[in-house]
């Protein structure tokens, strides 16, 4: 008997869609603060170093959210030791969000040692309580051990200087990112197989969307604030806030309008869910790190309007968008096995803005962008309509 009783803690498989319950929402808050923190770093260091410093915190933190939600969707968060597992995994995620603009300064074990309690404690907590004979057991235990190796790079790393912490920190993030790819092989362990990760695939994809949702809040949130602290509001101003708005909203409906519900229905109806899920989280992390780099953008353009386009500015500018309509291509190539038209023909464009930006300022580029993001919707949306209607119509025949 363990100390729960041996209450049985897994999610109930009854063939209904497991939801989203108000805990997982709870838990996402403190992702809201993290990325708000990673633009802040990325705007406060626009050189290459700082934006590969910010990538790989990025990937920090979408890990910890990424293996967190895979527990959530065996687990059932209702139960009072997944809550309370969640109350804890979430408290020291508020402690290492808090420090990430530090995280390569003085503040870099903090960072380090918070981050690795959460995996290796969180993933701990699921071993000791599967126990040895549970289907899922040796999955974890695998896992375990991955966490256990990219655990003592990020303590490494922590206790590293400058140089050698990006080092460190980059071969954990491989080993976290990469090692599921492999069936989590470890010797001596053997390897999982995709076949085994019996997802809830509507609730894995319902909290990809979330996560999307919580990137794109932050995006208006910058909006907002920036303006708000702006001492007068002058035309070019204004008209610089409502391209950001626009952004946000083209980019809300590249992605919800007419993928989200598809994605669903791919995980839930594929005979290897759990493969499509895996593909899922390797593709929504481009997908917000664009939102990520859209909303710095917006920040320059709202309180520079008129500046000068330099290649740091060109970067999230021209990049956000890029990133984030890359992202989205190979996320709907996923789910409807082909890289949409509407993505290529808006990446091409994005692509043949780059040797004009430096010809004109921030405002300019950033209206220019929005308007790209906003025809590629366009053309989506029509062309998702209209393949839907001929569908439904060889269906009537």
């Amino acid at each position: 008997m363990s100390i729960w009783g041996k209450a049985n803690l897994l999610r109930a498989r009854d063939g209904h869609e497991a939801k989203v319950l108000s805990v997982e929402l709870f838990f996402d808050l403190v992702y809201v603060f993290a990325v708000t923190q990673l633009s802040h770093h990325l705007l406060e260091n626009l050189t290459p170093l700082g934006a590969l410093q910010t990538l790989v915190l990025w990937f920090a933190v979408w890990l910890v959210w990424q293996y967190t939600c895979w527990v959530t969707n065996w687990f059932d968060p209702d139960a009072l030791p997944i809550r309370l597992m969640l109350f804890a995994v979430m408290l020291t995620g508020l402690v290492m969000s808090a420090v990430l603009p530090d995280a390569f300064g003085e503040r870099g074990l903090i960072f380090a040692a918070c981050y690795a309690a959460m995996q290796i404690g969180r993933t701990l907590f699921v071993v000791l309580h599967l126990g040895s004979n549970h289907a899922l057991s040796k999955n974890f235990q695998r896992m375990l051990g991955w966490l256990c190796i990219s655990g003592a790079l990020w303590i490494a790393g922590g206790l590293s200087s400058a140089e050698y912490r990006l080092l460190f920190w980059t071969a954990a993030v491989a080993c976290e990112y990469f090692s599921p790819m492999i069936g989590l092989w470890l010797p001596g362990m053997g390897r999982s197989q995709t076949q085994e990760w019996t997802i809830e695939g509507g609730h894995l994809a319902e909290r990809c969307q979330l996560f999307v949702i919580v990137a794109l809040g932050e995006s208006i949130l910058v909006t907002g604030a920036t303006i708000g602290h702006m001492a007068a509001w002058e035309m070019p101003t204004l008209i610089a806030f409502l391209v950001a708005f626009l952004g946000s909203l083209a980019m809300w409906w590249l992605y919800f309008d007419t993928s989200s519900q598809a994605g669903t229905e791919a995980i839930v109806t594929s005979n290897d869910p759990g493969r499509i899920g895996a593909y899922f989280h390797y593709t929504h992390v481009i997908i917000v790190a664009g939102v990520i780099i859209a909303a710095v953008g917006n920040e320059l353009a709202i309180a520079h309007p008129a500046g000068h386009i330099d290649t740091k500015s060109l970067a999230v500018l021209i990049g956000g968008p890029m990133t984030y309509l890359l992202g989205n291509g190979i996320y709907k190539t996923v789910v409807y096995r082909r890289f949409p038209f509407s993505h290529m023909i808006g990446l091409a464009l994005l692509a043949i803005l780059i040797p004009f930006a430096y010809l004109t300022d921030q405002l300019m580029i950033a209206g220019l962008t929005t308007a790209i993001l906003i025809a590629a919707a366009i053309q989506e949306a029509v062309s998702r309509r209209s393949g839907a209607r001929q569908h439904a119509a060889g269906h009537a025949e």
